[in-house]
């Protein structure tokens, strides 16, 4: 007999390997936080992040409870239920995410190889990709395992990065806050954030098989978006101390930690942010091997082994490696990600938006009472 599944792995575990995903290589380097929120100042940008956390909680909501509705622990069968025949569109925008995302986590590992040791990019880059493909390779457990203990690494990390940031220039980030700066594109810049960024709830499908009802998965949305944000949000506080020259720097992250003057503290947040990088890759990677490896079961009625999941890793992340190497970190996340965050509000937001609002009339049209069970159950 199987053992019972924790509230942890229920409630918690979604949230946390949502955050996996989400916080990748801009967001652990504040390089997407200087790009998206900076630009509408201080308040502004707190604005921005507010947004974008309601709006993924939303649709984590409205993803779990979906995938539970329609047995979908892939995102293949998450779209085809969803899009139905259309569902290949999705796959091709997937495909480009992966290795967009590949590609920014690639050149932030290759930055930080160089600020630190004065490494070529591609030597940073390397030793990212190697650990993503071996971490991939072993399948559920292994990715859970590296979840857990990269959360725990990362909360601390950026506790401690906040506690030393806030008593060496706390006062500056005060004084940004209460200056009478522009809050024009808050809104924008918390949309297409979200926008991007939210394929991390399909991303996770496989993390959901620990749920035993839609209440789990009701609150297990709820939790998701907060957990994902909060180390952005305190990460934006001491960033914007040195607002606005922060906006241009390729590793923010690196620019604060150079003002700490603490050496050792610099190399255990820069392993925290590889973690972070290997977490993130680990996901997306991942998520095509479990959707290969159904159809693969469906076919041959057997796993694919450890061998293949190596090889389909293998093969994402060498293309990943070319892409990272031409365009760089910057130009990725400001000119990638902006497009996909509109191609992924269009084929899996509005779709998944409809179908809530259609679940929700048929609740209605039964009746509130019965809204406990259809629902909560």
């Amino acid at each position: 007999m199987s053992k019972p599944a924790s509230l942890f792995q229920r409630l918690w575990l979604p949230g946390f390997a949502f955050k996996a995903v989400v916080i990748g290589g801009g967001y652990a380097t504040g390089r997407e936080l200087a790009e998206f929120f900076l630009p509408a100042g201080p308040r502004g940008g707190l604005l921005g992040m507010l947004l974008a956390t309601a709006i993924w909680s939303g649709v984590c909501i409205l993803t779990f409870l979906f995938a539970r509705a329609t047995q979908s622990r892939d995102y293949k069968s998450f779209f085809r239920r969803l899009l139905g025949p259309f569902w290949p569109v999705f796959e091709l925008a997937y495909g480009l995410f992966v290795v967009l995302i590949l590609s920014v986590f690639g050149a932030a590992a290759g930055a930080i190889g160089k600020s630190l040791f004065g490494w070529p990019d591609l030597v940073g880059t390397l030793a990212l990709i190697g650990a993503i493909a071996l971490f991939a390779a072993f399948g559920n457990a292994a990715v859970e395992r590296l979840f857990k203990w990269v959360t725990v690494l990362l909360y601390a990390t950026y506790a401690l990065f906040v506690a030393f940031a806030l008593s060496s220039f706390g006062d500056r980030s005060l004084a940004a806050l209460q200056a009478d700066t522009p809050m024009h594109g808050w809104a924008s810049g918390g949309l297409t954030y979200a926008g991007y960024n939210i394929i991390g709830a399909v991303v996770i499908l496989p993390a959901l098989r620990h749920m035993t009802s839609n209440r789990d998965a009701v609150r297990a949305g709820l939790l998701a978006g907060p957990l994902a944000m909060l180390p952005a949000l305190l990460f934006f506080v001491c960033m914007i101390g040195w607002y606005p020259q922060i906006q241009g720097e390729a590793l923010p992250s690196d620019f604060l930690l150079k003002r700490l003057d603490q050496p050792w503290f610099r190399l255990v947040f820069q392993a925290m942010i590889f973690s972070a990088l290997l977490e993130s890759g680990t996901g997306a990677v991942h998520a095509v091997n479990e959707r290969i490896a159904a159809a693969w079961s469906a076919a041959r009625g057997k796993d694919p082994g450890r061998l293949m999941r190596l090889a389909i890793a293998s093969a994402l992340l060498v293309v990943s490696i070319f892409i990272a190497a031409r365009f760089g970190l910057v130009d990725l996340i400001a000119k990638g990600y902006r497009l996909l965050a509109w191609v992924f509000l269009g084929v899996y937001v509005a779709p998944l938006l409809a179908w809530g609002v259609w679940r929700g009339s048929r609740l209605n049209r039964k009746g509130f009472q019965p809204v406990e069970n259809d629902l909560l159950n």
